[in-house]
């Protein structure tokens, strides 16, 4: 048996990585040049419904543990399969796409404007990018796994680090006197809520690690909470810094508001340092997005969700298919030219949405099996009874309803958000009538979803799949004693 061995720290340090992200930089550009330093309550509210959010996949994870599919399973054992696979591939796959498509841009934006002197179009930086990525990912993401914690803690350093000295006026820029509130109102703060959002997505991709965490049940939830809580501290430091450092207008029309305060804070200092923090968020990010996009498709591929193609893998074990599709894809809309600030914010916004309908499946997901299974042993559960995914469901609710306060644009957002999801329900009716055969909305048993993961499972139920990936039944499963999480034994034990 491998030995649990990580700490607390990694935990935290994963979750910064994978939620810091060069477009949050942009968002919180944009969000402090909207209404000034009231953004800072948009962000508290946001941090709050994502702490909620945690809670509940922490609770559903210690449930359902080590599940490959994540979402997909935890929803296929609530609502079945049609809600599971418009959800995941909507919630995850499309907006992971949208989300790592719009880092690569960032990342381009900031290239381009460093090496101005060089005529190299912005996508073509971003492209490269991708390209890199995807191919450190067919190699395998080992090295990178050693150095996620310097890289998170020397990125999360360095942005407290350059807060810190915009807020307290340290730097060797000129201060720039301006009204550090442009606006007040309940209606504008709530109105970037959407915005705010996405400067905490992403938490979940913790619960992958779990079975690696040095007692999982109480640091994995902790992990999470202070990773939020930390993200939240630079954030606030960032926008007050942005307040003394970079006038308003600027700041709002600046596709690299980073890169900007950094100059306008230390010079050419300013702008290496802030250009370096892009490259390590950057790497950090999108090669995450890649590699867990590719091992969503893998595993929702496993039960049974997507088409088996998604399970070939190469010989250093990356499942290679969902990472070609998915650097494809943010290849393509690369190509396209994301260029503008506007452009990006539109793009981050639309892939925010999918994201908390996701979050509110989750929610619901807790309450379903908390009725259902209300006496199965849990190694973790939230208190205050239902209140938590409650409050869960309507605040996310609430950040999909002011999305945007301009209404032409959340129309376009909602738009795509129901042509996207009208897609992605046809082909789940075709699979699941033609394919799965099984009936679109009949929920799957817990004991049976965590099956799914076995070999033995795929081998009886799939056999032709099973011989394709020359998979073998283990007599060590005969062993397998009650499940501690479920109260669900194999059959033929006692």
């Amino acid at each position: 048996m491998r030995q649990k061995k990580l700490g607390l720290p990694s935990v935290v340090a994963t979750g910064v990585g994978l939620i810091v992200a060069t477009s949050c930089l942009l968002s919180i550009g944009q969000g402090t040049a909207a209404i000034g330093l009231p953004f800072i309550i948009t962000m508290i509210i946001a941090c709050a419904f994502n702490i909620l959010t945690a809670f509940s996949i922490c609770e559903l994870n210690a449930l359902m543990p080590n599940l490959t599919g994540g979402m997909a399973q935890y929803t296929l054992a609530c609502f079945g399969p049609f809600i599971s696979i418009v959800i995941t591939v909507g919630g995850y796959l499309t907006c992971q796409t949208i989300m790592g498509s719009s880092e690569a841009a960032m990342f381009g934006n900031t290239l381009s404007s460093v090496f101005s002197d060089i005529p190299i179009p912005a996508s073509i930086y971003s492209i490269v990018l991708i390209l890199i990525l995807a191919g450190l990912n067919w190699f395998g993401v080992d090295m990178f796994a050693k150095i996620q914690n310097i890289v998170a803690y020397g990125l999360i350093g360095s942005l407290i680090f350059l807060g810190i000295m915009g807020t307290f006026r340290l730097g060797t820029g000129k201060v720039v006197e301006q009204e550090a509130v442009l606006s007040s109102k309940p209606s504008d703060v709530f109105s970037l809520l959407g915005l705010a959002f996405f400067l905490f997505i992403g938490i979940e991709f913790i619960i992958p690690i779990s079975s690696q965490v040095k007692n999982a049940r109480r640091k994995v939830p902790m992990g999470m909470v202070i990773s939020l809580l930390a993200i939240l501290i630079m954030q606030i430091f960032v926008c007050i810094g942005f307040s003394h450092y970079t006038p308003w207008e600027e700041l709002g029309n600046s596709t690299i508001p980073h890169v900007l305060y950094g100059t306008l804070l230390y010079g050419k200092v300013g702008t290496i340092w802030m250009t370096v923090i892009s490259l390590l968020a950057v790497i950090s990010t999108l090669n995450t997005a890649m590699f867990s996009i590719s091992q969503i498709c893998s595993g929702m591929a496993k039960i049974n969700l997507l088409p088996s193609v998604f399970l070939r893998k190469n010989r250093r074990g990356t499942p290679y298919v969902g990472l070609l599709l998915v650097a494809g894809a943010m290849i393509l809309i690369n190509i396209t030219g994301l260029s503008t600030s506007d452009q990006l914010t539109f793009l981050i916004l639309t892939g925010c949405t999918f994201w908390i309908f996701s979050y509110i499946i989750l929610h619901f997901d807790v309450l379903i099996l908390r009725k259902r299974l209300p006496k199965a042993p849990r190694t973790f559960k939230m208190p205050f009874g239902p209140l938590i995914p409650i409050i869960g469901i309507l605040g996310n609710a609430f950040m999909i309803y002011n999305i945007d306060s301009n209404w032409d644009i959340k129309k376009k957002i909602y738009l795509i958000f129901v042509i996207v999801l009208a897609i992605l329900s046809i082909y789940a009716i075709i699979w699941i009538k033609f394919v799965m055969k099984r009936p679109m909305f009949q929920a799957y048993q817990i004991k049976e979803v965590m099956a799914m993961e076995t070999d033995l499972y795929q081998i009886h139920h799939h056999p032709v799949l099973a011989e394709r990936l020359h998979l073998k039944a283990e007599p060590e499963v005969e062993s397998v004693s009650a499940d501690t999480n479920t109260g669900t034994r194999p059959v033929g034990q006692k």
